[in-house]
């Protein structure tokens, strides 16, 4: 029955990221249908990842309340219906009103179904984050193609969110009947080792690893959130025509799905700080590479790298903290570290969308965020060289 909770798992969060990711290659559709500038079509991109961290430490106090796999069941229904309401959007503000539901539903799904997931599979957390990662990650890399059909077929970008409802309402049915044939999660699934978690302050406890984990994905994030959201625009602008612009987006994307199918079985056996800085560092390389890269072939390069390092970060981290924080509080404190992360991540897309706006050229933004990671990376890595970076409890910290 594990088996069966966690391929429902899979296909509900193919159906959540994909809510998500869709926004993206519609960015035009938006500016065309509806006469929105670069700023404001950012503004509703960046909702999207501000809805979906805003709900995740609230739910990380509601899971010392209710089971995780009723959350999940609540996050299904709810993704259904902000996108029902995404599609009668005819108006900048109800087209934001909609983004920020969707991120809302997925946000909660999220912050219940990595901490589950990691106690259905205690010993191999990172293989099974990656495969659920990768379930994810395949709605990315199919979402721009799924996009475009809809919107030729229909002629209309609101059919591809009243397509999300239905499918959202069918897999969460689906969900239901599983949860309910295995008459609920095991005990461990509550609390990892029997204890369930019912103190939400005892998270804050544990800021110091809730800020290590920021510090490894969090300003990459941000930075990725821009770069993708406008990746197309950004090509466009370079010389490229709009077929090859939403091909490379789509092989950036597609880079994610062996970021996670390997990226969380790596995790698992690699030291996981050092890990999560090489992944940094070669982000870094590739973002500073995408202002540089003058040629199709060269951008196609340059997408597979910073899709991959991008991707990779994210089973990483999540197995870098349900490996680090101690089984009591792991909900809880897994809550405040993702909802703040997502929090600052969120805002990539709309500064860029503000920068490019007020004349800054994409190149010069792309870098001034290399130069934030790096400055991160730096930090990061001289605190654990320090031995002063928290580590998970079965690696040893560097020598002080």
């Amino acid at each position: 029955m594990t088996r069966r909770l966690f391929t429902a798992l899979c296909g509900l969060v193919f159906l959540v990221n994909f809510g998500r990711v869709a926004f993206a290659p519609l960015v035009p559709e938006f500016q065309q249908d509806l006469g929105l500038s670069a700023a404001a079509v950012g503004s509703v991109t960046t909702l999207v990842w501000v809805g979906t961290a805003a709900p995740r430490i609230p739910v990380g106090w509601v899971l010392t309340k209710v089971a995780r796999e009723r959350v999940v069941l609540a996050t299904g229904v709810a993704l259904s219906l902000a996108a029902a309401l995404t599609a009668t959007a005819d108006s900048l503000l109800a087209l934001r009103v909609g983004a920020f539901a969707v991120g809302l539903a997925t946000g909660g799904y999220f912050v219940a179904a990595i901490p589950l997931i990691g106690a259905l599979y205690p010993d191999r957390p990172g293989r099974a984050v990656g495969v659920h990662g990768t379930a994810s990650q395949v709605a990315s890399v199919v979402a721009p193609a799924l996009v475009l059909a809809a919107i030729a077929r229909a002629g209309d970008w609101r059919v591809v969110f009243s397509l999300l409802a239905v499918a959202a309402l069918v897999v969460t049915a689906v969900l239901v009947a599983v949860v309910r044939g295995r008459g609920g999660v095991d005990a461990a699934a509550d609390g990892d080792d029997g204890a369930p978690p019912r103190n939400f302050r005892a998270a804050l406890s544990h800021w110091r690893i809730v800020l290590a984990g920021m510090s490894l994905v969090a300003v990459a994030g941000f930075a990725w959130q821009g770069v993708f959201n406008f990746y197309v625009s950004y090509l466009l602008s370079e010389g490229l025509s709009t077929a090859e612009a939403n091909l490379l987006l789509t092989v950036a994307f597609a880079a994610g799905v062996p970021a996670f199918w390997l990226g969380g079985r790596l995790a698992d056996r690699l030291p996981k700080v050092p890990y999560l800085l090489a992944l940094n560092a070669a982000f870094l390389a590739a973002l500073v590479a995408l202002t540089f890269a003058g040629s199709l072939a060269a951008f196609g390069v340059v997408s597979v790298v910073i899709g991959y390092a991008a991707h990779a970060l994210f089973p990483a981290v999540d197995t870098y903290m349900l490996s680090t924080l101690p089984a009591p509080d792991r909900a809880s404190a897994y809550a405040v570290f993702s909802g703040a992360s997502l929090l600052l991540e969120a805002n990539g897309s709309g500064v860029v969308g503000a920068l490019t706006d007020a004349g800054v050229a994409f190149d010069w933004v792309f870098r001034l965020f290399a130069a934030a990671v790096a400055v991160l990376l730096v930090v990061a890595g001289a605190l654990y060289l320090a031995g002063r970076f928290p580590t998970p409890l079965d690696e040893a910290a560097p020598e002080a």
